[in-house]
């Protein structure tokens, strides 16, 4: 099935994905504020710009949008069905590239946590809080 949309259509409707500040990743950073912990954000310096970093504690959260990152366990990780070839090739990037990004961290010393999307949802607050909880104080 070829694209709904013109090509410059599909530019202008791309362009406005946003990667910094997604509703899921203030979720989170609202979250973690709350609980009284203190971060810093998208430091350059490390592997990946981690979205949310620890310093003193050496650990750093990613907050993946379930499509982007090819989330297995997610209705929202399917793909889809136009133009198949061209977002299995994408997804699959994503998700070699984040599994590189992870073991440059760990290199480094690093700890990581990965939240998904699905995990921010109003419904799973408490299971998400202790999980970054518990990854913080390990």
């Amino acid at each position: 099935m070829a694209d709904i949309f013109s090509p410059s259509k599909r530019t202008e409707i791309m362009k406005n994905i946003r990667t910094k500040d997604t509703g899921c990743e203030l979720v989170v950073r609202k979250m973690i504020y709350a609980m009284g912990y203190r971060y810093r954000l998208n430091k350059r310096n490390l592997p990946g710009k981690p979205d949310i970093v620890f310093g003193v504690r050496k650990k750093v959260i990613f907050v993946n949008g379930c499509f982007w990152h090819g989330h297995s366990r997610c209705s929202r990780g399917k793909l889809p069905e136009s133009n198949a070839s061209f977002w299995q090739k994408k997804i699959t990037g994503n998700v070699v590239r984040d599994g590189k990004i992870l073991r440059s961290l760990k290199k480094l010393g690093w700890k990581s946590l990965v939240v998904w999307q699905c995990q921010t949802s109003p419904k799973g607050d408490s299971k998400l809080k202790r999980r970054i909880e518990r990854f913080l104080e390990k």
